[in-house]
């Protein structure tokens, strides 16, 4: 690694140290596509052994010290006592997914469903997210939909948009205290004709509508080919509506990999948003993983997320800002891109050690994982049951 100026280290290791990454419950289960799920030994079989996984995760890596939940996958009759075993496990539960795209009910839609009984089905659900975020103390709902139209003339447009904003109203009425909505949008799937919700325009629009505690959550793997990501990164961080992430990659569509497998360059060319915006631990962005692939085992594949969006933030940091705007103002092309690709090219994995030392951790994580033998122990001892997946 190029030899570092003392105070530029000093200030990178103390951003580094204060990040905080968040993990997903289902990301430690059984997983896969839409052909075949392959079933892994050791895989949780309820919500408390999911917690024990992240609960691993954070102890090697320090910055993943909340578990995303999904309702009704982490279906559990005491909130309070998971949310207090969570806090003895050193971590704590973080934001509630809903889920109404899983059931017969939901076939032409949810929340902008023709029929008036499953609309208030599907706001039900909604409002009984709140409810459980009122007894783990989370701060934010998360909100997907896979609503849509198959074909042209299936519903209207814009009667689809009426019943949305008129559930996502109700649903931020219920909201209390400092507790968030984030509107996560996708390009299309199931929905191929047209997604009620399908970029972050559209979820803009609607947040825009409810007010100041409503906001646009980005998954990375939403978005088509091409698509400049860190641009809406920047769109929204103006507009003080970016709530969070869902980091994963993707080469074709929603593949949900491990974050910054397909492309490292984007991930880093996204951070440097947050980073020219100072938000990276600030202004209640909350950096979550949305990884849910098929081969690969859970733990490790999420401490290496985890590792690859620390790298990525490490070079963002080391961007030298001052360089890149003369650059900028005085039209120098080449210049300007230079000082983004020598960070970009930074071996920045000393420094991540040296910060991990510092905070009393292993500099290697996944070789700490591997030398715990806690995958020999969670497979010795999760036998019987029904193993979680994917959808449960």
């Amino acid at each position: 690694m190029t030899e570092l100026a003392p105070e530029t280290r000093a200030r990178v290791a103390a951003q580094l140290r204060g990040q905080r990454i968040e993990t997903a419950s289902w990301a430690y289960a059984n997983s896969g596509t839409r052909f075949k799920v392959f079933a892994q030994e050791g895989v949780p079989r309820d919500p408390y052994e999911k917690l024990a996984d992240a609960a691993t995760v954070h102890r090697f890596t320090g910055v993943a010290p909340t578990v995303a939940l999904h309702i009704p996958w982490d279906l559990v009759d005491d909130y309070a006592d998971l949310a207090r075993h969570a806090r003895e496990l050193g971590v704590a539960l973080g934001t509630v997914n809903s889920n109404v795209f899983q059931d017969n009910d939901y076939k032409l839609g949810s929340v902008t469903n023709p029929d008036p009984g499953v609309r208030r089905k599907a706001i039900g659900h909604l409002l009984e997210c709140i409810d459980v975020m009122d007894r783990t103390g989370s701060r934010d709902l998360k909100l997907w939909f896979s609503d849509g139209t198959n074909y042209p003339g299936q519903d209207d447009v814009r009667t689809r948009q009426d019943r949305l904003a008129e559930a996502l109203a109700e649903t931020y009425a219920r909201l209390g205290g400092d507790q968030r909505m984030l509107l996560e949008y996708k390009l299309f799937e199931p929905a191929f004709y047209m997604t009620d919700v399908p970029d972050w325009g559209t979820a803009y629009l609607h947040c825009m509508a409810l007010g100041d505690r409503a906001q646009v959550v980005i998954d990375t793997g939403h978005h088509a080919p091409g698509t400049n990501i860190e641009f809406i990164v920047a769109m929204l961080l103006r507009a003080g509506k970016l709530g969070g992430f869902d980091f994963n990659s993707r080469f074709y569509a929603d593949d949900d990999l491990m974050v910054g497998a397909a492309d490292p360059f984007q991930l880093f060319r996204i951070l440097h948003e947050i980073v020219l915006a100072d938000a990276v631990s600030g202004k209640g962005i909350a950096f979550m993983l949305d990884q849910c692939h098929n081969i690969e085992p859970k733990i490790p594949a999420v401490i290496r997320s985890v590792m690859n969006v620390q790298e990525a933030t490490a070079k963002a940091l080391l961007v030298d800002r001052a360089a890149l705007r003369a650059a900028q103002d005085e039209g120098d092309v080449l210049g300007a891109n230079e000082a983004l690709m020598d960070a970009y090219h930074t071996d920045v994995r000393p420094l991540l050690r040296e910060v991990r030392e510092d905070m009393g951790l292993d500099p290697d994580p996944i070789g700490a994982y591997r030398r715990s033998g806690y995958f020999e122990k969670i497979r010795a001892e999760r036998v019987g049951g029904t193993q979680a997946g994917w959808g449960a």
